[in-house]
């Protein structure tokens, strides 16, 4: 179940980086996801979650733009890896599996980096327009990742 749940936060940062990063980061602020004492426990200080909240809203709104850069650019990408990597390290940081962890995550956020590309291009094919197929993506994304977190 552990290595699905960091692969599967990972898929989530491949959609939207922030969406996961802030998903983890209130979790740990709420002990949910114990992580103190570690090198990530920053996650679940008090401000934290606030500001990545913040960027993930901005990064919600900013996917939305006409000269937002492709997820597949490399500096998206890049993002997303270590996003998915940090993610899937705090998950699997309580049973000491953080490396195992890390390396799911950022497979996962090749899976949603590309997955997350392919889909979202065909659902604005059949709608017509990019917008639907983004606010899907956006609803994904937050859903997912709470669930995730929620069952870790």
């Amino acid at each position: 179940m552990l290595y699905a749940v960091t692969l599967l936060i990972g898929v989530v940062a491949g959609l939207r980086a922030m969406t996961a990063l802030a998903a983890v980061s209130w979790a740990a602020w709420g002990n949910v996801l114990p992580l103190g004492g570690s090198l990530l426990a920053f996650l679940g200080a008090r401000w934290t979650p606030w500001v990545v909240t913040l960027l993930a809203l901005g990064e919600m709104v900013t996917d939305q733009l006409p000269k937002t850069p492709s997820r597949k650019v490399p500096m998206q990408f890049i993002t997303r890896l270590l996003v998915g990597a940090v993610c899937g390290a705090a998950l699997a940081l309580p049973s000491a599996s953080a490396p195992v962890g890390a390396a799911l995550g950022a497979v996962g956020a090749v899976i949603g980096t590309l997955g997350g590309a392919a889909v979202r291009a065909r659902l604005a094919a059949a709608f017509g327009r990019d917008l639907p197929a983004a606010l899907i993506e956006d609803a994904i994304a937050v859903v997912a990742a709470l669930l995730i977190v929620l069952s870790a």
